[in-house]
């Protein structure tokens, strides 16, 4: 191939004139690249293109080889299909105008599996490595377990020892663990978690995002890049389950920015799968594969998709894994109660709690045992339905167990508070409700009297009107049902806070007979203290909706 360029203005109006079958998101980042192309030539545009150094990229990626299978076996290199000239030449080619470095410092390329997304990755790295002008360059493929982490690195490895002229022309060494240059102290190594304090990456590769539980390792990437001139953090990535994680909150927000609603020139964003929501696609449908599986005919076979699409539609439990490693839907836990899709793409960042000081307002406390989440929830009419806040805490002990590197990461974010020692400190809850008390008309403070019937006694005499609303099943139903229908109609309005949707994304009915519900958790390390306070606030608005009741009768009725 010779004119990359060509080559990538081609698949992108192919695409959005139809003729390549796309989603709504690649036909997004298509016409955004044609019509920044168009743009580049006005005084106001920061960035410009440069079909040179796309075409650089491009060349040294189609010189690596095979590491596997039949193309392997016949000793051939990488050829890139129209769709990964695009997304290369996108990445490559758009410099920033004030001082000719790369415009883009994040890549979101969301594909699903068996599409080549590690063998490019692969070969980004090593010509990141060896290629792109920057001294003592520190590529990284990092991932949540050592398996994952060399799914990249492993390729990259091999193509590196099947080429002993780039080995040469480099001063490339191929070690166990690591590819370095030795005469600048270039190096590309797998990493598992924290690169340490000491690591400045040029590239980061983050390998299957939708698999972490936190931001971390992508945080600690990214912030180790200060000193380098053009990094690049690259996520590849299929779909997930984790609608609580941070994978699916960078794809909103990616999505957001294709869209328009929000301004990001350095991100990147590539975004392969099916049209979802009312007026999207059929899921069961064969003609859409290919919006999904842009590589489909090349590395990964038509039969081999239209047989697992059978599958998943005779057998349920094998339909999850098929949207997500073959159509790149997100999908949630079978036993999760409510729909978090749905909550978080509600989420609106521009929400502050601070807007509503002085309006009236129910308190919901969900007072944890010593050592466990506690949860605080303020809530607010808001239009036709409710603004929702939460506070919560933590013990320092329990926020420094190994197996809580969420609460540390919200504790870092300012989303958890933390107390010191082993246990909490209801004093600190009250001090913090005694201030709410004045900053916000708060007209009752709903409370599980099971933990919290002295942390009441104290705010009454500060003069608050305290209400025990007690966790039976017939006493949370209603509540419950009220925020699922609240967020099926998008009015619970959330500024996005993490921790509430992963404790939502918790929370499954309790009730095994009859029609009630109730809110429990499947295990002990799955916290749904959140949820809990907002719907002990959720029940007491309910009463504005049953004038007349008496607060006995209301419950009574349950």
């Amino acid at each position: 191939m010779s004119n990359y360029t060509a080559v990538a203005e081609k698949y992108a109006r192919d695409v959005i004139s139809g003729e390549i079958l796309a989603g709504k998101y690649i036909k997004l980042a298509c016409q955004r690249h044609l019509d920044d192309l168009a743009w580049q030539d006005d005084g106001e545009f920061a960035f410009r293109f440069d079909a040179e150094a796309a075409d650089k990229a491009c060349k040294f990626i189609e010189l690596m080889p095979h590491t596997k299978g039949k193309w392997a076996q016949k000793k051939l290199t990488l050829i890139l299909e129209p769709w990964q000239v695009f997304m290369t030449v996108c990445l490559f080619g758009w410099l920033r105008k004030k001082d000719g470095k790369r415009r883009f410092r994040r890549f979101l390329l969301l594909v699903p599996r068996k599409n080549g997304k590690s063998a490019w990755a692969a070969a980004v790295g090593l010509y990141m490595l060896c290629a792109d002008g920057e001294y003592g360059a520190e590529v990284y493929s990092g991932a949540k377990n050592e398996k994952q982490a060399w799914e990249v690195f492993k390729p990259a490895r091999l193509m590196a020892q099947k080429l002993p002229l780039l080995c040469s022309f480099y001063g490339v060494e191929v070690n166990a663990s690591n590819i370095s240059i030795i005469e600048n102290g270039s190096k590309f190594e797998p990493i598992i978690g924290d690169p340490g304090d000491g690591a400045s990456p040029s590239l980061a590769i983050v390998d299957e995002y939708h698999e972490h539980e936190t931001n971390k390792l992508f945080d600690t990437m990214e912030t180790g890049m200060g000193a380098r001139d053009q990094p690049l953090m690259l996520v590849i990535t299929t779909a997930g389950d984790n609608i609580a994680g941070p994978c699916y909150e960078m794809q909103q927000d990616a999505q957001k920015m294709l869209e328009g609603s929000r301004q990001d020139d350095e991100l990147l964003a590539i975004i392969y799968g099916i049209d979802d929501g009312e007026d999207g696609d059929d899921w069961t449908d064969p003609t859409i594969l290919r919006k999904a599986n842009p590589n489909m005919g090349v590395s990964v076979g038509e039969d081999f998709l239209l047989a697992r699409l059978r599958d998943a539609m005779k057998t349920p439990r094998k339909a999850g894994v098929f949207k997500t490693k073959h159509l790149n839907m997100w999908v949630q836990s079978r036993a999760a109660y409510f729909n978090v899709l749905k909550f978080s793409a509600a989420a609106d960042k521009s929400l502050k709690i601070e807007q509503f000081e002085g309006q009236e307002c129910i308190i919901g406390v969900d007072l944890a045992e010593k050592k466990d989440l506690t949860a605080i929830e303020y809530t607010f009419r808001h239009g036709e339905g409710y603004a929702c806040f939460g506070k919560y805490y933590a013990p320092e002990e329990t926020i420094e167990l190994p197996e809580n590197e969420h609460l540390r990461v919200w504790r870092d974010m300012g989303l958890l508070v933390q107390i010191d020692g082993a246990v909490i400190d209801q004093r600190i809850i009250l001090a913090d409700i005694e201030d709410d008390l004045g900053r916000f008309d708060v007209r009752e403070v709903s409370f599980d009297p099971w933990r919290s019937r002295q942390m009441a006694v104290e705010l009454i005499e500060l003069g608050a009107e305290c209400i025990e609303f007690r966790g039976s099943p017939s006493n949370m139903n209603e509540p419950m049902r009220e925020m699922d229908a609240l967020i099926a109609a998008g009015n619970l309005h959330h500024d996005g806070n993490p921790a509430f949707t992963w404790m939502l994304s918790n929370v499954v009915n309790g009730t095994r007979t009859g029609d009630m519900h109730r809110p429990a958790k499947e295990h002990v390390d799955k916290k749904i203290d959140g949820p809990v306070a907002r719907m002990l606030a959720l029940g007491r608005w309910m009463l504005d909706d049953n004038a007349g009741a008496k607060v006995d009768d209301y419950f009574a009725s349950l």
